[in-house]
């Protein structure tokens, strides 16, 4: 691929003789992604919702942890098979039956996509003083079709850009948040809360888990040779750090401004930073921060529908006017939603991560237990495109473990539609994830292992070797 140009790859293997970068690309990309404003309402919901904001803090912080080693063991997989992640789900799924977790893949892109241009729009209007949603919306839209559009590189540039004005401006909101208000007015406010500290824990485990499906598309072009604990540490390490440091901001900012924040979290930043000039700069920070999330959201939804799509057709190759086709009509679509978004944005944006969270999480049990504990390591790349090969066109056992890693959540689920009654009896303790992820790992493990689908060894594309590799 051209670093100069659109990128050619698409869902294809990436050959060794494209493969560049170090694990560092992975830290910068990981933390200027999380860098951002949504990071910081998802750490502000705790909060709202009733949580001190100190145990906020340390139940974010655990839950960035857990779900970011899931996270980041999906990003190890990039290196070794030089594939897009939900590729690799078909040695689970099957090439037809992977189209099940596809199509919640691309909701969820779709989801994140338009809560973020709400977020983004607003900036934007903010930065050219227009009342007029639809402005900033249209203007956020336009840069994200730009640099998703010619791909890989230019998003981890992006990255880099983020990275550093998240420092910066992130820094300086801080710095302005502090001089304003002592920590012993924030902190210590309100008494510890069971029910309340597992929100904290559950949303920022879901937000790092919802990474999953797409994290190895961003690793997938480095060395073969690339230790995985090297790019399983700089991904774990950008995005915990990054996501930390802007949930703990809302957190601080939710502990003394509330329901104003809750109204206006984009004002609300602007605020904080205090002279006009200054507002700007922050609400520049804002979109180069959202705009380098969205970018994976296009890409990685580009990516999963034409996943998707080739399953059936035996495709793996397209043109670069067919990309841009589809990565326009996602944005298109995200944007659409984005104008017609509720206004109770952050009541909405609870329950949809927590959503996520239960789809996802067994998807994540599945793909991370075969690959590292069943196949260890070894997958029949030519079979991921040929439903009659070894992985065949449906599996069956695992589509049904699937399915029922989502259903035993329900009753443990703590949403403002449905409250499980574990969850009642449990206090309003929403540990639906956690049971999600044991419950799938437990009943799929021993199926897999019946299976026995795994290669004896790696086995690449014709005229592809090891040594390639």
């Amino acid at each position: 691929m051209s670093r100069r140009g659109v990128e050619r790859r698409s869902i294809d293997v990436v050959p060794a003789a494209e493969r560049t970068g170090t694990p560092t690309s992975q830290f910068t990309l990981w933390f200027g992604a999380n860098m951002q404003i949504t990071a910081v309402v998802d750490g502000a919901l705790a909060v709202v919702f009733g949580a001190d904001a100190l145990w906020a803090i340390i139940g974010l912080l655990l839950g960035n942890i857990a779900g970011g080693i899931v996270m980041a063991l999906h990003s190890a997989q990039g290196p070794r098979l030089g594939l897009p992640q939900m590729i690799s789900s078909r040695a689970q799924f099957g090439v037809y039956g992977a189209a099940l977790p596809l199509v919640l893949v691309v909701l969820m892109y779709l989801g994140f996509a338009s809560t973020g241009t709400v977020l983004s729009g607003q900036a934007i209007n903010h930065m050219l003083r227009t009342d007029i949603p639809a402005v900033g919306i249209l203007v956020f839209g336009v840069l994200t079709v730009v640099v998703a559009t010619f791909g890989y590189h230019y998003i981890h540039m992006l990255g880099r850009i983020a990275t550093v004005t998240g420092i910066l401006g992130f820094g300086y909101l801080f710095v302005q948040l502090l001089s304003q208000h002592s920590l012993s007015d924030l902190l210590g406010q309100r008494p510890f809360d069971l029910a309340t500290f597992l929100l904290a824990m559950s949303v920022s485990a879901g937000w790092q888990l919802v990474y999953g499906p797409y994290v190895a598309d961003y690793s997938r072009y480095l060395p073969a040779n690339t230790p995985e604990s090297h790019t399983f540490a700089g991904t774990f390490l950008g995005s915990v750090i990054g996501s930390q440091i802007a949930m703990t901001l809302g957190a601080l900012i939710a502990a003394y401004s509330g329901k104003a924040f809750v109204a206006n979290q984009v004002g609300a930043l602007g605020d904080l930073a205090g002279p006009a000039v200054m507002a700007f700069v922050i609400y520049l920070v804002i979109v180069v921060g959202k705009l380098a999330v969205n970018c994976l959201n296009a890409y990685g939804g580009f990516m999963t529908i034409l996943t998707t799509i080739s399953g059936f057709t035996g495709r793996d190759r397209i043109s670069r006017s067919t990309r841009a086709l589809l990565i326009g009509a996602f944005v298109l679509v995200s944007l659409l939603v984005a104008l017609l978004a509720s206004k109770d944005f952050i009541d909405n944006f609870k329950n949809f991560i927590l959503v996520l969270l239960m789809v996802f999480t067994p998807w994540s049990a599945i793909n991370l237990v075969d690959y590292y504990l069943v196949s260890k390591e070894r997958v029949d790349i030519p079979a991921l495109y040929d439903p009659r090969g070894r992985y065949g066109a449906w599996n069956t056992g695992a589509l049904v473990t699937y399915v029922i890693g989502i259903v035993v959540q329900i009753p443990f689920l703590a949403q403002k539609l449905y409250t499980g009654p574990f969850t009642e009896m449990l206090g309003g303790v929403d540990i639906s994830w956690i049971v999600g992820l044991v419950v799938t790992a437990g009943i799929y493990y021993p199926l897999a292992q019946r299976q026995r689908l795994a290669p004896d060894r790696m086995i690449y594309p014709p005229g592809r070797t090891a040594d390639d590799h």
